[in-house]
């Protein structure tokens, strides 16, 4: 057998070393001394949709001789379900738009005024039967007398 030289035999230290290392080493795993907690994400609560405003018809029908030469009066009355609204209507090209509220303690009974674009004021007192029907009565500012059927 010949005689090896010492960077050989270096080489052969070295790569006994790495295998000795490699070997030992691939036995070997890393387990936790407690298993992992398991996590159980609860489904995301689904945040409350508001309601959406709910939009009404309204008819004023004439109630005494200067509503009569007005004729029947279409509105819009628009309802944010907080008992507050939009009211708006049109009367011989002006146009009217105001709040439509319900009385302090009150479901059912409400007031709704407008301001016209020609310095005029419509002032209604209504009652609601259900949530989307109801009656009233509404006043121009020119004295025109108005009985009002809200919804259907």
């Amino acid at each position: 057998m010949g005689l090896l030289s010492s960077s050989s035999i270096r080489r052969r230290i070295v790569a006994g070393v790495f295998a000795s290392a490699a070997a030992a080493l691939s036995g070997c795993y890393v387990a936790p001394i407690q298993p992992a907690p398991v996590v159980v994400h609860a489904p995301a609560a689904a945040s409350p949709v508001a309601p959406a405003p709910v939009t009404l018809s309204a008819r004023l029908y004439p109630a005494n001789d200067q509503a009569s030469a007005l004729g029947v009066v279409y509105a819009v009355v628009t309802n944010d379900l907080h008992g507050r609204g939009t009211f708006q209507a049109t009367i011989q090209g002006e146009s009217f738009a105001g709040e439509a509220t319900r009385k302090a303690g009150s479901s059912r009974e409400g007031l709704a005024s407008g301001a016209g674009t020609r310095g005029g004021y419509l002032s209604c007192q209504y009652s609601m039967n259900s949530p989307s029907m109801g009656t009233g009565s509404c006043r121009l500012s020119s004295g025109a007398v108005f009985t009002m059927h809200v919804g259907g």
